[in-house]
């Protein structure tokens, strides 16, 4: 899975004042699983690199609606919403469809952005587009497209993993062909299943120079890939020693099983945080579609195996980088609900930080709640530019 290929690239977010730099903090507070609006500006404690800040301002917003507003300086918080839907699917599940339903019916507003990433194409949704369409036109537009895109971006792994099938079952291909097969099969998964580290910058800078406040869905499908039982290798090793070609392929299965995050987490991470982005991962754990039986097909001496821990680690350390949060469900309509309900409460608090200087280093930023017991997620920090 390549995430954002072809992502056509459309912030930190900070506001100026007479020459005086104040940062902004989204912040989200919980008491169990409920979000605590009854917060003030004395209930907050601010340290950015361990040093405490004073805090200037502190606004409780709900959806675009601010609520209640404390603190010594005035500020104009930006709170409209860009919202980026983010698919990387390998097949299509139906009960997408259904969260895009509920994110039309529900969520969207006129006056909002959208923009939705498949895993071939970006269409992008202005507020004059929302204000103008129907939004059950836009929905069902868009529910057709990231089909469509979803089965041609993942056609050459289907076909790739189609063909190995059609091998491991044939009684008259010997197994060392069978395994060498195997071997190129996931090569070539490796390659697809690439992440680009410039697209996920690039893309996070983007929504750095975008005004308001900016929510990344990512919708991810667990994945699961082909994997030979142990017992078959034994048996390919003990009838090949004297095949070095056969052993070194071996050799090389046992490398790509170990399979490690290809693109640096803390790098886009710090990305992300920087660009003030409350990224969502909604790990989908379904997966397969009720017309596509391919995943599922078990040959003898082979079984599908998940294999999404790296991504499922680097994303999560992402989401918790900028204030996100983590589900995993096999109905993706209750994950993004939560996310939808994250999104809608929040804190924005401001502050100017002590003995600035703008030598591009990453300032890492803590809030806590003076007292009381409370769950308390914002994003990790900015660079200083």
């Amino acid at each position: 899975m390549i995430i954002l290929s072809g992502f056509s690239l459309f912030s930190q977010q900070y506001s100026h004042v007479s020459s005086v730099i104040n940062i902004e903090v989204p912040v989200r507070v919980y008491k169990g699983s409920d979000f605590v609006d009854t917060l003030g500006l004395q209930d907050f404690e601010l340290t950015e690199d361990g040093v405490l800040q004073k805090i200037e301002a502190v606004y409780l917003v709900k959806k675009t609606s601010i609520q209640k507003e404390e603190g010594p300086k005035k500020f104009q918080p930006q709170v409209s919403r860009h919202f980026v839907l983010l698919f990387e699917l390998t097949h299509y599940l139906p009960r997408v469809e259904q969260a895009i339903d509920a994110f039309f019916e529900n969520v969207i507003q006129p006056a909002d952005r959208l923009t939705v990433v498949t895993p071939l194409k970006t269409y992008k949704f202005n507020s004059q587009v929302l204000a103008r369409i129907p939004k059950k036109n836009i929905a069902g537009e868009l529910k057709q497209k990231l089909r469509f895109d979803v089965e041609i971006a993942s056609a050459e792994y289907k076909n790739a993993l189609r063909q190995l099938q059609e091998i491991w079952i044939d009684s008259d291909t010997e197994l060392d062909l069978k395994v060498t097969t195997y071997a190129n099969f996931m090569a070539k998964l490796e390659t697809l299943r690439q992440v680009d580290q410039k697209k996920l910058t690039d893309f996070a800078d983007f929504l750095k120079k975008t005004a308001g406040q900016k929510y990344v869905y990512l919708f991810y499908e667990r994945e699961v890939v082909p994997q030979i039982d142990l017992q078959t290798i034994s048996e390919v090793v003990s009838l090949n020693q004297d095949r070095q070609d056969i052993l070194m392929n071996i050799s090389d299965l046992f490398e790509l099983f170990r399979r490690e995050v290809t693109f640096n987490v803390d790098t886009v991470k710090k990305a992300f945080s920087d660009s003030s982005i409350t990224v969502h991962f909604l790990f989908i754990t379904e997966t397969r579609s009720r017309d596509d039986d391919i995943t599922m097909a078990r040959p003898t001496g082979m079984r599908m195996t998940e294999a999404s821990e790296d991504i499922y680690g680097a994303f999560n350390q992402i989401a918790q980088a900028t204030g996100g949060i983590v589900d995993s469900s096999a109905n993706p309509v209750v994950s993004f609900q939560k996310a939808v309900d994250a999104s809608d409460n929040y804190y924005l608090i401001y502050y100017s930080p002590q003995n600035y200087t703008a030598d591009g280093k990453f300032r890492e930023i803590k809030v806590k709640v003076k007292s009381g017991s409370y769950h308390i997620s914002h994003r990790a920090g900015y660079f200083a530019n």
